[in-house]
């Protein structure tokens, strides 16, 4: 047996259903796919955390008696290349949005493609209800599966031990310059193993439910863009988390966040259309207005909360949880602007983007999902930051404009607006007249009646 291991979101040694299943010889491989690659700006952080990824990778490999070859083309130019070697098969974790299932589909007339679940702990064609349709709401769908969340551990794949390394160019490795991006500076906790984030996270997972909704508070695990890019498995994942000394209903609590992605997966995989329509397939009137949608995008929407957000957002790739529902439920509700413009810009910057989850995330907020939130519930954002961020900590530290001004002008709709002397932004909208049209238009969508 002769096989190619295509590495691709599940970099990593450990419990890797690749390395499990694989004989014989063997040729690990990634692939810098430049259809990927050429959607992305040069100063894309994701791309340089990826590349350092990456070589680690090869260097864990290496410790198992085999290596990486890297490779920078498409996927297409790639295999059809490695066709000439004779392989049987190519072992690959499969994805489940357009573009990966094309890819796939495409690769796999090349060579033959064995593929594994193992990016996500469900194979989500497994998981129906009694009548073996899908589930459409998540908390029957985790009921359902409490015999997974309720155990102290799931299996993990062992790695064969009857692997050979063919011989082959490994010394090949493209630079993040021939492949025309710059080498980008990352927030700290990417400088850190997932082992390291997880041991940071006992610390601090006892107030995790409460501290989560804290945005200038880091409360969280910092682990998403690990899971995204499998540098830990969903399975090692929960199995760590498991172990922590904590108590069970905070332990508990984040594992059923674990889940709402399972959920997001597995509704992608059931209803694929949803990556480009309305889930739920009401017609909304979205608003065509370009200059909301670049205020948005830029921060400058004139509610401090959501600029402040959205600011950080560009700087560092990154969003406190309860402020992507924020700031998706202005620009979806408040604004009335189509969530897949906001789908698309996170997806061009968010470093644990993943596309199920960011496409579930998005439809939730603009109640057009599944199991979506109710469109007449729609966040104040003055609320939201009063509630959460009394003191205005986190906009104040993205905004040195505001640091001296009292928060509760901070938190007062158009209160740093009646400050002459900040020359603070003019609000986009009024908030209780763009709610009170926000649930016209979804009343009329709905063909509810007044």
């Amino acid at each position: 047996m002769k096989s190619i291991l295509w590495f691709r979101r599940d970099l990593r040694i450990t419990d890797s259903a690749i390395l499990s299943y694989a004989k014989d010889e063997v040729l690990p491989i990634f692939i810098f796919d430049k259809n990927i690659l050429s959607k992305l700006s040069f100063d894309d952080k994701r791309v340089t955390f990826i590349y350092q990824s990456v070589l680690k990778l090869k260097e864990q490999l290496k410790s198992l008696g085999l290596d990486l070859a890297i490779f920078y083309g498409t996927p297409t130019e790639v295999f059809t290349n490695l066709k000439t070697k004779a392989f049987d098969e190519v072992l690959v974790s499969v994805d489940f949005d357009d573009y990966a299932k094309k890819r796939d589909k495409e690769i796999s007339q090349i060579i033959p493609l064995k593929r594994f679940t193992d990016c996500f702990i469900l194979n989500p064609k497994n998981h129906l209800k009694k009548d073996d349709t899908p589930y459409k709401v998540f908390t029957p769908f985790y009921k359902a599966l409490h015999e997974i969340w309720q155990s102290d551990k799931i299996e993990e794949y062992e790695t064969s031990k009857s692997l050979k390394k063919i011989e082959f160019d490994y010394d090949y490795i493209p630079s993040l310059q021939d492949m025309g991006f710059e080498k980008q500076e990352l927030v700290d906790f990417l400088n850190k193993s997932a082992d390291e984030l997880i041991l940071d996270f006992e610390d601090k997972i006892d107030e995790y439910k409460d501290a989560r909704d804290l945005f200038y508070k880091n409360g969280t695990s910092n682990l998403a863009v690990h899971l995204r890019f499998g540098l830990i498995s969903p399975r090692e994942l929960f199995n760590k988390i498991k172990k922590l000394k904590a108590t069970s209903d905070q332990k508990e609590f984040y594992i059923r966040e674990l889940f709402w992605r399972e959920f997001y997966n597995y509704i992608l995989f059931h209803n694929p259309k949803s990556e480009f329509e309305n889930y739920n397939k009401i017609e909304v009137n979205w608003s065509q207005n370009e200059d909301d949608f670049l205020a948005w995008c830029e921060g400058n929407t004139g509610v401090p909360l959501i600029d402040a957000a959205m600011r950080e957002f560009n700087k560092t790739g990154t969003m406190h949880n309860r402020l992507r529902m924020i700031v998706s439920s202005y620009l979806t509700k408040n604004l009335l602007i189509d969530w897949k413009k906001g789908e698309e810009y996170f997806a061009s910057k968010l470093l644990d983007y993943e596309a199920s989850s960011n496409i579930g995330s998005w439809q939730w907020a603009a109640s057009t999902g599944a199991d979506a939130v109710p469109y007449f519930r729609i966040f104040n954002p003055y609320l939201q930051s009063a509630k959460f961020d009394k003191q205005a900590l986190f906009i104040k530290s993205v905004i040195p404009q505001l640091k001296d001004v009292n928060p509760k002008q901070i938190h007062t709709e158009n209160g740093v607006q009646s400050d002459i002397f900040l020359a603070y932004p003019k609000q986009k909208v009024s908030i209780e007249f763009s709610r009170k049209r926000a649930i016209e238009e979804f009343k009329r969508a709905n063909n509810e009646k007044n």
